[in-house]
Parts: C-alpha cells; structure tokens; sequence
C-alpha cells in the first residue's frame, strides 16, 4: 500500500526499524529484525547484508536514543542510611537481626555484590563452592578479614580475601561482625559456611529484601549496598584506582 519493492532493502528495513520504534522498545526492534532476515534469508539471499548496512544500523541506534527509555536505578546506600538500621538494634537482638545487620554493612564498606553473601531463591541455580566458610575468618583488634572464593570481575577464579577496617568514617563494622560471629559459633559451631541464619541455613535473597525492605521503599535494592559504599568512598576523596 505504500508502493515499497518487494524485496527487503536498506531503505526499507530502515523504515521498518522506525515505524516499529513507534510502537515496541528500540531494543526489541533488533531482534525482530533478526527474526525477520532468517525468515526472508530463503527468498532473499541479500537481506543480511541490507541488515548489515550503515544506514539501518545507525538508524537503530538513532532511534535507541530517541525513543529508549531509562534505565530504573536503585538508590545507593548512604551513611546515614547504615546509621537508621544500627541504632535500631535492640540491647539483646536476635540472631537474624545481628545477621542481617553484620551483612549489609560488611557489604557496604568491602563493597560486596549481595549474591557474594546469599544464595539464590531458586535452590536449582545455588553453588555452594562460592559461599564463604567461617573456616577463613581472621579477626584483630582493628579488623576482620574472610576469604571470598568467587565473584562476578573474578576471571580466573582465583578468588579473594576481603579485609574490613575497624573504623569506617562514623561506624565500627568491627564490633558489628563480633557480635554476629559470637551468635553463630555459640548456635552453630560446627557449620562450614559462615553466614547462617537462626534456622542454621544459608540465607537468601529474599532473607535479606523482606528485612530491607523493613527500613527502606523499593527504591533500595541489594544492588544499593555495593553503590552506595563506592559512592561513600568517592565522597571521602578515595582515588578511583584505589575503589576499584
């Protein structure tokens, strides 16, 4: 109806990708066109190279730009926002509190992604030779240290040892993490890993969320706890290379 050739040229796969823009995310339009040259590929045999072309590849981009929509960040964590869950700790706070507390700020100042410490909710995908063992735990007067087997910027699996400095601006995750490891070697001695729960297990995801979610909206994540420690430490003059 709009007198196009039949055949799939730049020209038209580039007005495709603007008219389907107007309609699904720039993002999918991608994998439409994909689809649609494998189909056409049979009849047409130089569909992937118009696929290929400058003009419709930059129009795709053009229209990521225009029509692309933001990205939904977590907020990062701040000081303050440690400070509202520590002073909320009562004067003899059950175990899963002192986990839940010693997690997130050992996650906050070592910079630790939440997977780091929790497995996931779906028990097909959990491997328990990336948790951590109560086994590596070294603890001083000035800090405390365990070793992380694996993480996602770990190549080669080598893993690595995270130290936590006693003082850390206004708070002292020091004293927090000896009050967690007290609870749990007196409730479980003889377990290997070393965040456990009450119930002597592994704690999840969603252990960690729903007791998130007790202090903050959904605009936290567990994603905030590694933000918000980078951004503490950028805030404080820490040179880049160093964080990283």
């Amino acid at each position: 109806i709009h007198n196009f050739p039949i055949d799939p040229t730049e020209e038209t796969l580039s007005f495709f990708v603007v008219y389907m823009s107007h309609h699904i995310k720039p993002d999918s339009v991608g994998t439409y066109l994909s689809g649609i040259c494998h189909q056409l590929e049979p009849y047409f045999p130089n569909v992937r190279e118009a696929r290929r072309s400058s003009i419709v590849t930059r129009t795709l981009k053009g229209c990521k730009r225009l029509k692309g929509t933001p990205i939904a960040r977590k907020r990062a964590l701040s000081l303050n926002d440690l400070a509202i869950i520590i002073n909320d700790l009562p004067d003899a706070p059950p175990h899963d509190t002192l986990l839940f507390t010693a997690m997130i700020t050992s996650g906050f100042f070592a910079l630790l992604r939440l997977g780091e410490m929790t497995f996931p909710d779906d028990p097909l995908i959990r491997e328990w030779r990336k948790i951590t063992r109560r086994s590596s735990v070294v603890t001083s007067d000035t800090q405390y240290e365990f070793f992380l087997p694996s993480h996602k910027a770990d190549r080669y699996f080598e893993g690595n040892r995270v130290i936590i400095r006693k003082q850390q601006f206004q708070h002292n995750p020091l004293a927090l993490f000896l009050r967690y490891l007290k609870s749990r070697d007196t409730l479980f001695p003889l377990c290997s890993p070393l965040w456990l729960t009450s119930k002597g297990e592994v704690p999840t995801r969603s252990f960690f969320m729903r007791r998130l979610r007790t202090y903050f909206d959904r605009g936290v994540g567990g994603q905030s706890m590694r933000a918000g420690g980078t951004t503490s430490l950028a805030e404080h003059g820490i040179p880049p290379s160093i964080i990283q």
